[in-house]
């Protein structure tokens, strides 16, 4: 199973050109901010940015997304769930930074004010 991040790399290599530049960031999207990750071992800033991120926005959706075997967890849930990893399996800059943008989206998403025009 630990494989699986290597053989996508190897694979994107193969294709080339900007795949190929993207097989580091499929190799290191299971790595861990405190090092615990695979399939190197990295931590911190070690691990590209854009890895560090698609790992954070990868685990965000697979906890809201209904599953064969389970259901979707509810969005505070989920946010909770990322500010306990934050720090161990992942950026606390990028957890903020999502957790920022999943509000400033759900403010935008809100209705707007209802806005009384007078007849007289």
């Amino acid at each position: 199973m630990q494989q699986h991040t290597i053989e996508g790399e190897r694979l994107l290599l193969r294709v080339g050109g900007l795949l190929g530049e993207i097989g580091r960031i499929v190799r290191c999207c299971h790595e861990r901010y405190d090092g615990q990750g695979y399939p190197d071992g990295l931590a911190g800033e070690q691990i590209p940015l854009l890895a560090r991120i698609v790992a954070c926005c990868d685990a965000f959706n697979a906890m809201t997304s209904d599953r064969s075997y389970r259901k979707a967890l509810p969005l505070e849930a989920a946010v909770a769930e990322l500010r306990h990893s934050s720090g161990t399996q992942f950026d606390p800059v990028v957890v903020d930074a999502l957790i920022a943008s999943r509000d400033l989206h759900a403010v935008s998403m809100e209705a707007p004010p209802k806005i009384e025009l007078s007849t007289t």
